[in-house]
């Protein structure tokens, strides 16, 4: 049985009306946000998300959140200064690595850097570069166990998938 045009009319409206707007998740990741700070599971978690990237065609988006010290800061501490010398390091770390692997792996990749508590910058990140993913690394802090750590605080945000990689 065929359809109607007033059935057809309105199939090519909605249809259309859909083509405009914005929808995670229907071919597979385009953005992957993964939280960097230099330790070793946030560079495994770069590693991780990296492949992933390279599967799924998508854009990996590289976010260091520079911590904002006030009490240093206070003090006379170049806290700013300092971030931004590890923020450099890691763009440099990251783009060596790419470079070592080119031709190999290729990987479409950009460095972000927010600032913030790690937990903020992440969600501010993901939120601003419309992240389908977000790659983080599993605390190394014994604290964090009992306060919970930013992973865990993601997950629960439950707006994105989380990927915890030891």
């Amino acid at each position: 049985m065929a359809a109607g045009p007033a059935v057809s009319d309105s199939l090519t409206a909605v249809t259309e009306q859909h083509s405009h707007q914005f929808e995670r998740g229907t071919d597979g990741p385009k953005v992957i946000v993964v939280g960097v700070d230099g330790s070793d599971s946030s560079l495994r978690a770069a590693a991780y998300a990296g492949g992933l990237a390279r599967r799924q065609h998508a854009l990996l988006a590289v976010v260091y959140v520079q911590p904002v010290m006030a009490a240093g800061a206070a003090m006379g501490a170049p806290v700013a200064e300092t971030t931004d010398e590890i923020a450099e390091d890691l763009k440099t770390y990251i783009r060596d690595a790419t470079e070592r692997l080119k031709g190999i792996f290729e990987v479409r990749w950009e460095f972000h850097t927010f600032r913030g508590d790690p937990y903020s910058g992440l969600v501010k990140a993901a939120d601003e570069l419309k992240a389908d993913a977000v790659v983080v690394g599993a605390s190394e802090q014994a604290g964090h166990r009992i306060v919970g750590s930013v992973a865990v605080r993601l997950v629960k945000a439950g707006r994105w998938p989380v990927t915890v990689v030891p």
